[in-house]
């Protein structure tokens, strides 16, 4: 006669957890703390966003379109450092809501282009002031200096590259 454990004893049950994961709280995981603090910022600009009806995702791939009038995908995934599936299922509900248009590059038939509409532009006429209002409330909650110094320090961290260094160390450990 078997005396396993039912699933709802397993939940209940303490696991051993090994010493190598037994991490400080203050030694926290760079990707994690800034996964948070970027949820956190999204919380904020989402909520005061609401009432134009853009989330702050769909507002930041607009402004891209805008200012790199009308990117290849390649190019708008690179400059919002995401790739290009991901880019695609964000594209969709604003192509859906006519605020952008996917075409075949003309030049590329490969390539598709991303050309903001009349309607996307005047979305983000609509969304200015309020995004503004969500600009000014995270600086003054974190104070301007403080602001400054992170979207400085944020873009370094865009713009490196992690490839073979890292992939070096990693196979070296191994």
């Amino acid at each position: 006669m078997s005396h396993s454990l039912t699933p709802t004893a397993q939940l209940h049950t303490r696991l051993q957890i090994p010493d190598s994961l037994q991490i400080a709280p203050k030694v926290l995981c760079h990707a994690t703390s800034l996964r948070k603090a970027t949820r956190r910022i999204s919380q904020l600009y989402d909520a005061v966003l609401a009432p134009c009806g853009l989330r702050s995702t769909q507002r930041s791939i607009l402004m891209q379109v805008a200012r790199n009038q009308a990117p290849a995908l390649t190019e708008l995934a690179a400059s919002l450092v995401i790739d290009r599936s991901a880019l695609a299922q964000n594209l969709k509900p604003l192509e859906r809501e006519g605020l952008i248009a996917v075409s075949v590059d003309p030049d590329d038939k490969r390539s598709r282009r991303v050309n903001l509409t009349q309607a996307g532009l005047d979305k983000l006429l609509q969304s200015q002031v309020l995004w503004e209002q969500a600009q000014q409330c995270f600086e003054t909650s974190l104070g301007p200096q403080q602001a400054w110094e992170l979207r400085e320090l944020l873009a370094r961290i865009a713009m490196l590259d992690y490839g073979d260094k890292c992939s070096v160390q990693m196979a070296q450990n191994l």
